[in-house]
């Protein structure tokens, strides 16, 4: 697959250099006239005869992409402040929210394009127009890209392995790709690693760079959002999330019987407010908070947090050697929605690409990349790229305020793991 590579080979100097061309193209165009804009767009892109229909009335505002820019920047520029010593070793579990080709690697399934054309230009495997949030935090600390795990050809992992993969959750156990597969696979991985390293192959991970390395966290979204979808009342939903917090409790306590002794452990997002739920869930009135989201998804999201957030207090007791963060994902997320305008977005609740147009322009028969569907013009004006997952411009976002360190428990600077 031709993705993965590509996003291997962008890392370091090309990264930011290639950031700040865009940056300086892009606010360049904001002079044409709109007309040639929507045609240089409509090239671009496999959009339906509706596309234009989906154009922002003009165009974006220069001054907020700018503002991308330029956080986007500052964290590519990261590195430079970083108090790396240690080469980064990441490990990442999760879902579509942090999947960096898993799900085509893995099964074959086609992620098409507009997926990656932001940063990437092309499809790259991840369900976004460019970088996921986790792809910013590593160019925090200055390393390459998660490699998925299931990706055969071009593959070193000498920086970690990514075994997220889209559709995963925590339950139902054994079944692709679920969060205990995913730490079982880890384990073949590191056991295969230690192998070979014996044996004596160079640049593979030893056991000390395990040890050191940073496991992440990032699952539960699809478990609450699963159980609403099987008609489950919200009191049903409400008795699941202690099974759900267990499989996490016992996949960090399998890597920390490993060595793992960092880990940083995200919470989920505002379920409520995904364009996706919107769409789809029939809603009485009382059931909408005051941003248009969908009450009982986010109150489930909360309760699941909340018990995340006591289960990472408790392994911090119990395992007094290990360095457990929990990071609150919701807060960031729905701060965006709450206060779009503040971060420049125009539209909170309605995806840049599916189908159906206003008011959330999602479609379950017409996902993001599949024949029909209408995609905006300037992705930087939307939350929500495909109803479900993030726009690179929210990611930057998301990304900036992780590294602030402000929604951290306790307050760790991400880097925190390869001080030495």
């Amino acid at each position: 697959m031709n993705g993965p590579h590509l996003v291997h080979d962008s890392h370091k100097e090309s990264d930011t250099n290639g950031t700040k061309a865009k940056c300086k193209s892009r606010s360049q165009k904001t002079k044409k006239k709109k007309k040639n804009t929507e045609q240089s767009k409509a090239k671009q892109t496999m959009g339906s005869s509706s596309q234009l229909s989906l154009t922002p009335s003009l165009g974006f505002s220069t001054t907020h992409y700018l503002l991308i820019c330029i956080i986007s920047l500052s964290l590519q520029s990261q590195p430079v402040l970083s108090q790396c010593k240690n080469p980064p070793v990441i490990f990442n579990f999760g879902d579509s929210n942090s999947d960096t080709g898993g799900l085509v690697a893995g099964l074959g399934f086609p992620v098409n394009p507009p997926n990656g054309r932001t940063f990437f230009g092309t499809s790259t495997g991840r369900l976004s127009d460019g970088r996921l949030v986790l792809d910013l935090l590593c160019q925090s600390v200055n390393t390459s890209f998660l490699r998925p795990y299931l990706d055969s050809l071009g593959t070193t992992f000498t920086n970690g392995a990514n075994f997220a993969v889209v559709g995963s959750s925590t339950l139902p156990k054994y079944l692709p790709f679920a969060l205990n597969i995913q730490v079982m696979q880890f384990l073949h991985f590191k056991a295969r690693s230690n192998q070979l390293v014996t044996a004596g192959f160079k640049n593979l991970i030893n056991d000390e760079g395990f040890n050191s390395a940073l496991y992440m966290i990032d699952i539960g979204q699809n478990d609450i959002a699963d159980s609403f979808t099987r008609n489950l009342s919200y009191v049903q939903v409400i008795k699941r999330i202690p099974s759900i917090i267990i499989e996490i409790k016992n996949a960090v306590k399998a890597i920390y019987g490993q060595g793992g002794r960092k880990f940083w452990i995200h919470n989920t997002g505002p379920l409520g407010c995904l364009p996706q739920k919107l769409s789809m869930v029939q809603r009485h009135p009382n059931d909408v908070d005051p941003y248009g989201c969908l009450s009982s998804y986010n109150a489930a999201a909360r309760i699941f947090n909340e018990g995340l957030r006591h289960l990472c207090a408790e392994m911090r007791s119990e395992m007094v050697d290990a360095t457990i963060v929990y990071v609150d994902i919701y807060s960031i997320k729905y701060d965006l929605i709450a206060n779009y305008t503040k971060h420049g977005f125009s539209k909170p609740l309605m995806a840049c690409c599916g189908f159906g147009g206003p008011p959330y322009n999602y479609n379950i028969k017409v996902p993001c990349g599949q024949p029909g569907y209408q995609v905006c013009s300037d992705g930087s004006q939307y939350i929500y790229w495909d109803g479900i997952h993030h726009t690179e411009a929210a990611n930057t976002i998301i990304a900036s305020k992780i590294l602030s360190m402000a929604y951290s428990t306790p307050r760790t600077p991400f880097d925190f793991f390869c001080h030495g």
